[in-house]
């Protein structure tokens, strides 16, 4: 059992902080910026709340931090009441947030400045991942202290791996990003057209998704898709500012991205449709209005 502090109790750090709780056996301390929800968390699991991130992280051996962009990375973590003024030496910061590959380096390097360790480790899965304890999740950091974090981050995750130096992580999840813009847009061109040519959804999809073009996509989401069904899973919003980390990475590092460029300006027309919150599946929606 570790003295844990989970910083963020969004649709998925609330979850996650109780696999810590109930799973992982640990004395988990939480901070939200809402109080209430900290105090529902409370309710369910037990475990004591905090006022601010550095007095949550005060004597901890590890902190988790899940939430919503590299503003709020370096809010929670490096403000006047962030984490890192009450992380005590030798601990293990643990930032699950989708961020830059930058932020990871700075809060990396600062980190190794005061005495402990940071590893970026974004997950992906999904609010359901996060209820069931089955997320993925990608690190970047050192060996040593991705030996002590992983089997805490084992509460929550099916595949937790170290893919190397500190930002490692946020590439790799940058990578997964782009992948799924891809398949969404490419199964919602394949709904779409189907309905057009007066097939059988369920006919069709039973048939193909046991040859090539299967994936945990067209599993997961083609029946909500061919109904117009989009509010759950993963928001329109939150892949468009994701999309926006690979689309600047790509511009750093060289990268050409033309699909995932174009599937970026493609949620720009589902924001302008009022589908912000839409899950990401949405994409089919502007074929079909």
């Amino acid at each position: 059992m570790a003295k844990v502090a989970f910083l963020g109790l969004g649709v998925m750090g609330y979850p996650m902080a109780g696999h810590l709780k109930t799973k992982g056996g640990h004395e988990v301390t939480v901070y939200n910026r809402n109080a209430a929800k900290a105090n529902k968390w409370i309710a369910q699991y037990g475990g004591k709340t905090c006022a601010t991130p550095k007095e949550a992280a005060a004597g901890q051996d590890f902190v988790m931090m899940c939430v919503g962009n590299d503003n709020d990375v370096r809010e929670v973590a490096l403000g006047a009441q962030g984490a890192f003024h009450g992380m005590t030496k030798g601990a293990v910061f643990i930032d699950h947030t989708t961020a830059s590959a930058e932020v990871a380096r700075q809060l990396y390097a600062e980190a190794k400045t005061r005495g402990f360790d940071f590893i970026d480790a974004p997950v992906s899965g999904g609010q359901a991942g996060a209820e069931n304890g089955v997320l993925t999740v990608m690190c970047g950091g050192d060996t040593a202290c991705y030996a002590r974090a992983e089997p805490v981050i084992a509460a929550y995750a099916r595949m937790c791996k170290l893919l190397g130096g500190s930002g490692s992580g946020q590439l790799a999840k940058m990578v997964n990003q782009i992948c799924i813009a891809g398949l969404v847009q490419g199964l919602a061109e394949g709904i779409h057209f189907a309905k057009k040519a007066g097939l059988d959804i369920e006919t069709l999809i039973a048939t193909i998704s046991k040859g090539a073009a299967q994936s945990w996509q067209m599993e997961n989401r083609y029946k909500t898709m061919a109904a117009s069904q989009f509010d759950f899973g993963f928001a329109v919003d939150w892949m468009r500012k994701d999309l926006s980390i690979c689309l600047a990475e790509a511009r750093r590092n060289g990268a050409n991205l033309p699909v995932s460029a174009l599937v970026d300006q493609f949620y720009s027309e589902v924001q302008k449709m009022g589908g912000n919150r839409w899950d990401t599946s949405a994409l089919i929606a502007r074929l079909d209005r």
